[in-house]
């Protein structure tokens, strides 16, 4: 018992960088408490479900989402969001955010995809102006569900307002429903996005036998992947998709609590972090979705310490190497190495 306690509290005071996040899977019990407050929709819902303390089921998940996308629909609700969503991955100790989301049109509310980024901008630069100690940035998703028409007009609002706010977009994101299309079709959009200079953090391999889609699109040699589930030949992959990954050195975004809620892994010890880890392959811990699966960055670190045998040292190094694959420039990153070093070497004072 003082064993755990004693990692969680080392886990939440370790100094953490979060590269997959979902702005809507974000949202806590909290934050949907106080929209259900503004009444912009009658919704009649008792959150009580979503307070409990064990890990939610699959279906917990897809009622919080349903509920969510009901009282998310305008850009009052995207600001305070995205503000809370800042305050408490801060208040968990992370350092530097990454945070995506695809901006929509809700024809009802008035909502617009321009005010949806507006909004979510807003909320980034304001916080920063209050001080909170976490550097934000956003990527705009694709949502492969909804064509490759609308998947370039995020591309183009992704460069216009990269360039309008001053950098804060950084990348794009292509998520949806695995199951659905072929990421192939994607392509040309996604390099239209490189040639516009974004970087790319893509959902891939999400899914069992999707290995021809998978390898296309790591023909793109994208920044960074989230999931690769099943990139690894015994989980359903190819050894040449190894390969492509060892080979351009592409850094997997990981999300534990995730993929055994999602049902794509079965438990947390065969899940696919042990093996990349193991090959030294770039790995990053992630929360995805910390709302909707009642879960925390912090937590995450301490499911891959007890699951995998990581001593303090291998959290120190698997946090600190994460700054090597923030879509930020040199200057943001050695920044961020010394604020790890002085946390680390206040904490090693300590325990003298």
């Amino acid at each position: 018992m003082a064993a755990a306690a004693n990692l969680e509290k080392f886990t939440k005071f370790l100094p953490k960088i979060e590269l997959h996040a979902h702005i809507n899977g974000s949202i806590s019990v909290a934050t949907m408490e106080k929209l259900l407050k503004r009444k912009v929709v009658s919704v009649d819902c008792d959150l009580t479900n979503f307070k409990k303390t064990e890990r939610r089921t699959l279906d917990d998940c897809f009622v919080m989402l349903k509920l969510i996308h009901t009282i998310t629909t305008d850009a009052e609700a995207a600001y305070l969001i995205t503000c809370d969503i800042i305050h408490e991955f801060a208040e968990d100790n992370v350092k530097y955010l990454e945070l995506r989301s695809t901006p929509r049109d809700i024809e009802e509310s008035g909502l617009t995809k321009r005010a949806y980024i507006e909004s979510v901008l807003k909320a980034i630069k304001d916080c920063e102006s209050e001080g909170v100690d976490c550097i934000v940035r956003l990527l705009l998703s694709i949502d492969r569900r909804k064509g490759t028409e609308e998947a370039l007009k995020v591309v183009n609002l992704a460069a216009e307002y990269r360039d309008k706010s001053g950098g804060l977009i950084v990348g794009i994101d292509l998520s949806g429903d695995p199951k659905v299309g072929d990421a192939r079709d994607y392509i040309p959009v996604l390099k239209e996005a490189q040639n516009q200079g974004l970087k790319l953090a893509l959902h891939l391999a999400e899914c069992f036998n999707l290995n021809d889609e998978t390898t296309a699109i790591l023909d793109l040699v994208p920044e960074r992947i989230g999931h690769g589930t099943f990139l690894r030949p015994e989980d359903g992959g190819s050894q040449e998709i190894v390969d492509q990954m060892v080979k351009h050195h592409i850094p997997l975004e990981l999300c534990l609590t995730s993929n055994i809620i999602a049902q794509t892994v079965k438990t947390f010890d065969i899940h696919h972090f042990k093996r990349w880890y193991e090959i030294g392959h770039p790995c990053i811990i992630c929360t995805d979705d910390k709302g909707v699966f009642s879960t925390s960055l912090s937590q995450e670190y301490r499911i891959a310490a007890e699951t995998f045998d990581l001593k303090e040292d291998n959290l120190w190094d698997l946090s600190l190497r994460s700054i090597d694959f923030i879509f930020e420039d040199d200057k943001i990153k050695n920044g961020l190495r010394r604020k790890f070093k002085e946390i680390r070497d206040l904490c090693c004072s300590s325990k003298k």
